[in-house]
């Protein structure tokens, strides 16, 4: 075959070739900014604890004249709380419409501690808030502190039973609870059972704080994920 009879081709087949990297990087650009609107859209973690130190939290503690440092202490992920004295670190930020995930063991022997929703300031010993119970064979009571209420407290109760027998864990294992607040709710998994539901809350934003009280507990992989606002018209 000649030259020039090759010429007619070797020209279309440039003109095929930058069509189709044309083609190519436009379909690239618009799966790029789908990926990038897909992650956009999804709920964002936000990490309460870094694993490394509690930088990121306050402390407050019945006795003024204890450095928090020997109470609450951060090492290898895990945050130790020694439960006395009373007292409790809390998030500086506040939240709401989220989902919180704390984990939590005694380590030494069964005890009493609590993860505080929406407390309020100031700080004060019984703070105002709601507390999801971790109270060993209790978890996922609420506890209504200081004024907070919700629709299922009885006769001022302070005290809201869970809703199904214990499912915690034994002493020494690590246990779960998933706490979900959307506009004036709240719901408490423990281990994946639907523990607590309350409805009506006087509050729905504040701090979130660990307690401590009794011996001592232990806490790791503490984050929580944002829900999607509602929308408004």
């Amino acid at each position: 075959m000649k030259v020039k009879s090759l010429r007619p081709i070797f020209i279309s087949l440039i003109i095929f070739s930058v069509a189709s990297s044309g083609i190519y990087g436009q379909s690239r650009q618009k799966n790029q900014k789908s990926q990038r609107n897909s992650r956009n859209d999804k709920s964002v973690d936000i990490q309460l604890f870094n694993g490394k130190n509690l930088s990121n939290w306050a402390f407050h503690l019945k006795d003024p004249s204890v450095d928090p440092s020997t109470v609450f202490t951060a090492q290898n992920g895990v945050i130790h709380i020694k439960g006395e004295p009373f007292g409790y670190m809390r998030t500086k930020d506040t939240y709401s419409e989220y989902k919180l995930h704390v984990e939590w063991r005694y380590p030494g022997e069964a005890s009493n501690s609590g993860v505080f929703i929406h407390a309020q300031l100031p700080d004060t010993i019984w703070l105002k808030c709601f507390e999801c119970q971790l109270k060993s064979g209790s978890a996922g009571d609420f506890v209504c502190m200081n004024g907070a209420r919700m629709n299922e407290q009885k006769d001022n109760a302070r005290m809201v039973s869970k809703l199904a027998g214990s499912s915690e864990k034994p002493v020494g294992e690590w246990n779960s609870m998933d706490v979900t607040c959307k506009s004036n709710t709240i719901e408490v998994f423990v281990n994946g059972t639907l523990q607590n539901r309350a409805t009506g809350i006087s509050d729905t934003k504040g701090h979130i704080c660990l307690q401590s009280e009794g011996k001592d507990i232990e806490f790791r992989n503490v984050f929580l994920t944002k829900l999607p606002q509602a929308s408004r018209k």
